[in-house]
């Protein structure tokens, strides 16, 4: 399979795996839920030719595709992966087979549609990840929408209509606004591809009005405020917990939720920096509310499965507060952090879902002692738990402390107060897992429930071996993407000296959307966007694969396209003159 069309095979494999399951009799569970695993499983493998193609230390996309769609207005099929994007498409591809193995049993309604429907979401997911043009990036977001409300809705529990329906209104108020915004973005710039405009932003030769980026900015930065979600937009979320059957939670919290923090990394930040700092105070403070407020709501919450999702609001908060403090530490903690949310909520959703298939019931005082007829999945949920709250040594530990590190530069105070979410996060997770697992036994029917199956083995041993590995080995994940973080604080910069350089901007932006605006790209602009390589913490240098910039000058007006060239150490390009001034 040639290289250049690996993310193509990445997002479009499910969707041939789901047709496939087309073709199926639908009273063949055996054979749909063979086909449904074998194909995840394909496409978590084709997923791991990703990481050697991400050298450690650079800052560029990587496997770029870049096709002409629409001629008008110019829409590409553009595709790239970075540091960044890099490990949550893999945390995708690793829990769809893991949702799969969870429905092995007891999903028995529906079965073709359901396991459809899952990869189905895995395209959306996958494809928002790597969608380098703004056009495609919507229509992939969009494409997730209706597989999740379809989970919800069929094969929820007793209020899933509601839930879905809710689910569905937020996504959609969320969508329309983004929606407009890249119509606005493209009327100023003449594209929807995302590198170019970061070019032209960055070099000067288009520049936003004060009032203009602001708006812009709170468009796409609700959008995914609602996805994350950030307090006090968070209201759909423990519905849509739950009520989902266990795979859509499982998927809801490990990669869905991460759509939003990724857009604030990918979107708000390099295209809005100064939108971005004007509200940084007001949305480090939401997101320091929603890390108290979700862990105060979870410490009394009696329902078990609500509790987890109240967990996802506080530990979500971290991720934003990471991001909006505006420095590489912080920025390297917050995309640690989705991949640990992923695998540790994931995982007590999991746990959570195997209790419910033995009890049916998600109310915390329907336990109770489980721990003697269920040791293993006693000792499970405590690893599992531990990770969450942050024990050293595990998963968790990490994304926090990095989050808190970096945030500490940018206000004391800030991490101070993020810190009491820590120490709630230990008292809701512990005090529930005593809870349920110790103490008297107060259901007859409790005393004569199951242990773990062979299947629930391999899938938390899997997973457990996740959560020690990046615990132990963060520098694995870590050295993969503190360039491409830096990357976007190096985007956020609007050097006077850079400006001064720039050719006089082809557009000047005024409150009001121009009336005139072409719908093509002015010919001056052809300055290449810059890559600032850094140095990983370790002394990986950045460059070390060599200094790539991007080449405008060939590419037709309307549709900007980029090629990598590699620059020679000894004579610098005038890309790198340009961002070294």
């Amino acid at each position: 399979m040639p290289a250049g069309h690996l993310l193509s095979v990445l997002i479009f494999f499910p969707a041939l795996g789901a047709l496939a399951l087309l073709i199926l009799r639908g009273d063949d569970h055996v054979w749909i839920r063979r086909v449904a695993l074998a194909v995840s499983l394909v496409e978590f493998a084709l997923s791991l030719l990703l990481v050697p193609a991400v050298p450690v230390g650079s800052s560029a996309y990587h496997l770029e595709e870049l096709r002409a769609w629409i001629a008008s207005p110019p829409i590409h099929y553009h595709l790239g992966v970075d540091g960044i994007s890099l490990f949550l498409v893999i945390l995708t591809t690793f829990l769809t087979p893991i949702s799969i193995l969870a429905s092995w049993k007891s999903i028995q309604h529906r079965v073709k549609e359901f396991f459809f429907m899952l990869l189905l979401l895995e395209v959306g997911v996958v494809g928002v990840f790597l969608s380098l043009d703004l056009f495609l990036f919507f229509l992939f977001w969009e494409v997730m929408l209706l597989p999740m409300y379809f989970l919800i809705g069929i094969w929820g529990h007793e209020r899933r209509i509601y839930a879905a329906v809710k689910f569905v209104l937020y996504t959609m108020a969320g969508s329309i606004l983004m929606l407009v915004a890249i119509v606005w973005l493209y009327t100023i710039t003449g594209t929807f591809d995302l590198p170019t405009i970061q070019t032209m932003l960055q070099a000067g030769y288009v520049s936003l009005s004060p009032r203009a980026e602001l708006l812009l900015f709170s468009a796409f930065f609700l959008a995914f405020a609602i996805k994350v979600p950030l307090f006090p937009l968070h209201t759909w979320l423990p519905d849509a917990h739950v009520e989902a059957p266990t795979a859509g939670s499982v998927i809801l919290a490990g990669v869905l939720l991460k759509m939003g923090t990724y857009g604030m990394l990918r979107f708000c930040l390099p295209l809005f920096p100064a939108a971005s700092r004007r509200a940084a105070p007001l949305v480090a403070t939401l997101a320091i509310i929603g890390i108290i407020y979700g862990a105060l709501v979870a410490l009394v919450q009696p329902n078990l499965k609500k509790l987890v999702a109240y967990s996802s609001v506080s530990h979500l908060g971290f991720v934003v507060l990471g991001i909006f403090a505006f420095n590489n530490i912080s920025l390297q903690g917050a995309v640690y952090q989705m991949l640990n949310h992923g695998i540790s909520t994931g995982a007590l959703f999991l746990l959570v879902g195997m209790l419910y298939d033995r009890r049916h019931t998600f109310e915390i005082s329907d336990f109770g002692g489980l721990s003697t007829p269920m040791p293993r999945l006693a000792a499970f949920f405590l690893f599992v738990a531990l990770s969450s709250l942050g024990l050293p040594m595990l998963n968790g530990f990490v994304g926090e402390y990095l989050i808190l590190l970096g945030t500490s530069q940018a206000s004391v105070k800030w991490a101070a107060w993020a810190a009491l979410g820590v120490i709630l996060s230990a008292g809701y997770l512990l005090w529930s897992y005593q809870r349920v697992f110790y103490g008297p036994v107060t259901h007859a029917k409790n005393k004569e429930l199951p242990d773990l199956s062979a299947r629930e083995q391999w899938i938390l041993v899997t997973m457990a071996f996740v959560v020690l590995w990046m615990g132990i080995g963060s520098l694995d994940f870590t050295s993969r993407f503190a360039a491409s973080c830096q990357n976007v604080l190096t985007q956020m910069e609007r050097p006077q000296a850079q400006e001064a350089a720039a050719p006089k901007p082809a557009a000047t932006v005024v409150d009001a959307v121009p009336a005139a605006a072409s719908s093509t790209a002015p010919a001056a602009v052809v300055a290449p966007a810059i890559y600032h390589d850094t140095v990983i913490p370790g002394g990986v240098p950045a460059n070390s694969a060599g200094t790539k910039s991007r080449n405008l000058s060939s590419a037709p007006t309307s549709s900007p396209a980029r090629r990598n060239t590699p620059a020679s150490p000894a004579t610098p390009t005038s890309s790198e003159r340009l961002g070294n001034r």
